[in-house]
């Protein structure tokens, strides 16, 4: 079965979707932009961007129970990629050994005129990397 994971800590969905859904221990965090759930502000530059995308998805995970260290794979949506080293030093900030797999694609645009968009998937039983 599913369960659809919500918190006030991240911004509410704005659409016809769930902040995350779990099924069989494997939690799906949906896309998140840089909104502040508290005030809906959104920062100016990247790197901020990126704390607050990584803050919301800290959140959502941590409401399912789980943490980033649960994280295995993420998707990393970025307007603007000669901004990729700054984003990486604060991405770097919320994960440790052994990493989760990733992706970093560059796009044309994002929803609300952002520059970045994260989404995860964590499970509840990660395997040691021995």
């Amino acid at each position: 079965m599913m369960k659809v994971i919500s918190t006030d800590d991240a911004p509410a969905a704005v659409g016809p979707y769930s902040q995350a859904v779990e099924i069989d221990g494997t939690v799906y965090v949906s896309g998140q932009i840089p909104v502040d759930p508290k005030t809906g502000s959104i920062p100016d530059n990247l790197p901020d961007q990126a704390d607050r995308c990584l803050r919301n998805i800290r959140s959502i995970l941590e409401a399912a129970g789980l943490g980033m260290k649960d994280v295995v794979k993420v998707n990393v949506y970025i307007t603007d990629m000669s901004a990729f080293a700054e984003v990486n030093k604060v991405y770097a900030g919320f994960f440790e050994e052994p990493y989760p797999a990733r992706v970093c694609v560059g796009v044309a645009s994002l929803p609300k005129g952002v520059g970045l968009e994260i989404d995860a998937i964590a499970v509840r039983k990660r395997c040691s990397s021995d």
